[in-house]
């Protein structure tokens, strides 16, 4: 059987250099922002054309850090608490036979005239920064929304189940247009679900920042915030 190559068409730019704190799931946080910046080949404005008619995307990228090569046909959903183990073709697993994922993102802006070429502005992704993106597709509400559909495991999103604490000298350190995207990661539990050491601090990485924390009950509070190997 013939199988396709596969090549970017472009990368995302956003405030995750880690993969701890990005969000489960598109859309949780719907203030963070990214760009995707097209490859070389790709930046050519006439084949955005039409693009600007649509709200929402559909992007198709890799789990450019989870490359294996083996699978397994069972997975640990972090969902469940990643104490039971359910098929991979049922969950959103990155441990995949084929590490693609598939993200719908709110268009925010196209930026033409750029010295890379036209540059998209999106909303409430959860990719990892530099992540390679296949391909784009505009979502069509007619087709993709489906009310009547039946979730499973994970019928309802996970809502924001923490109130953040920062002290307004830590806050300060964050620019003003990333605090908010910064309130909403942290609000959704940036931790494992099998972890819940009151004690423990976490650290997070985002927007070229170090912000670590502590999580007691309800409360999330962070305790530092400083710039990376300071």
């Amino acid at each position: 059987m013939e199988t396709a190559t596969l090549h970017p068409v472009a990368h995302i730019r956003s405030d995750f250099s880690e993969k701890f704190g990005i969000p489960r799931q598109s859309g949780l946080v719907e203030t963070l922002e990214a760009q995707i910046v097209f490859c070389p080949e790709y930046r050519r404005p006439e084949a955005l054309r039409g693009l600007e008619g649509f709200s929402h995307l559909w992007l198709i990228w890799e789990f450019s850090r989870a490359r294996r090569e083996d699978w397994s046909p069972t997975v640990r959903p972090p969902r469940l608490g990643g104490n039971q183990r359910l098929g991979v073709f049922a969950t959103r697993s990155p441990f995949r036979p084929n590490p693609i994922g598939l993200s719908c993102v709110r268009l925010a802006g196209i930026r033409q005239n750029t010295p890379e070429g036209p540059v998209l502005q999106v909303l409430g992704a959860d990719l990892l920064d530099g992540t390679p993106i296949y391909d784009i597709k505009p979502y069509l509400p007619y087709a993709d929304c489906r009310p009547e559909a039946v979730g499973g495991f994970a019928s309802e999103p996970k809502e924001a189940s923490l109130q953040v604490e920062i002290p307004p000298a830590l806050l300060a350190r964050v620019p003003a247009e990333k605090q908010s995207p910064l309130l909403g990661v942290l609000a959704q539990d940036p931790r494992p679900s099998y972890q819940s050491d009151p004690n423990r601090v976490y650290g997070m990485a985002f927007a070229g920042l170090e912000v670590r924390f502590r999580v007691a009950g309800e409360w999330l509070t962070v305790c530092e915030i400083f710039p990376p190997n300071s």
